[in-house]
């Protein structure tokens, strides 16, 4: 009796699949839920990136043609670009976690040329959020690009502008660069533990900047009433 029912037990099949399939569901899970996370990561670095390259065009183009043919750049084109970044990054709460600023790179005069004013949008502060540029002595935080006095003339810039050697971008004579800088906190599908690097890795920046399109009034931004919000850089607001 004993003997035959060890033969059963050994010819016995049923159940097989369920064990095989409980054995090999953790790997199967965890392999599906890292890919989703790299997944999801390449795109929010996508996203990133076409907000930062989208925002330096709309920031070349914008302002208002005057009767001489030359555009002036106010305090309403600057937070409408503003908005239209914030809209396009709604879906990564952008604003709520990450910092955008835009900065103007300009060259006046041959051989002279200086960071001329910033404007930022953003709840997050500190290393890697705030600009690369002039956080030290407080000079773009407010003030910079509001009328023509010497005070509002910026800082000298003769190296450009650029994380690198390799990618740092100079205005041409007489015009100017706009220079985007947006970083950003991932927000992770599952967590942060699936994604190669850590802390670190998961704080994703980018820069682009395009050249202004027109013949740009460069000796401030204009603020006609009724007034428009300025967005200095000493300010942190999602909106």
């Amino acid at each position: 009796m004993t003997r035959r029912r060890a033969r059963d037990l050994l010819r016995a099949t049923r159940g097989v699949a369920l064990i095989e399939f409980a054995l090999t569901m953790p790997l199967v899970l965890g392999v599906g839920a890292w890919g989703t996370e790299m997944a999801w990561l390449a795109i929010t670095h996508l996203r990133v990136s076409q907000v930062a390259l989208n925002l330096a065009d709309t920031a070349s183009r914008v302002g208002l043609l005057g009767a001489s043919n030359i555009t002036q750049l106010r305090e309403a084109d600057i937070a409408d670009v503003l908005t239209s970044a914030r809209l396009q990054g709604a879906a990564l709460d952008l604003t709520n976690r990450g910092r955008i600023t835009i900065s103007s790179l300009e060259q006046q005069t041959a051989g002279s040329q200086y960071l001329h004013w910033q404007r930022c949008l953003g709840m997050r502060s500190g290393t890697g959020y705030d600009s690369n540029y002039d956080r030290s002595n407080g000079t773009m935080d407010r003030g910079d690009g509001v009328g023509t006095s010497p005070s509002s003339a910026g800082v000298a810039m003769p190296n450009g502008m650029g994380d690198t050697a390799a990618t740092r971008v100079s205005a041409p004579v007489g015009s100017g660069v706009m220079y985007i800088e947006v970083s950003y906190d991932y927000k992770p599908v599952f967590s942060t533990y699936w994604v190669p690097g850590g802390a670190s890795a998961t704080r994703i920046r980018y820069t682009a900047s395009y050249v202004v399109r027109d013949r740009r009034d460069f000796s401030q931004i204009y603020n006609p009433s009724p007034a428009a919000t300025q967005y200095f850089c000493d300010l942190y607001t999602a909106s």
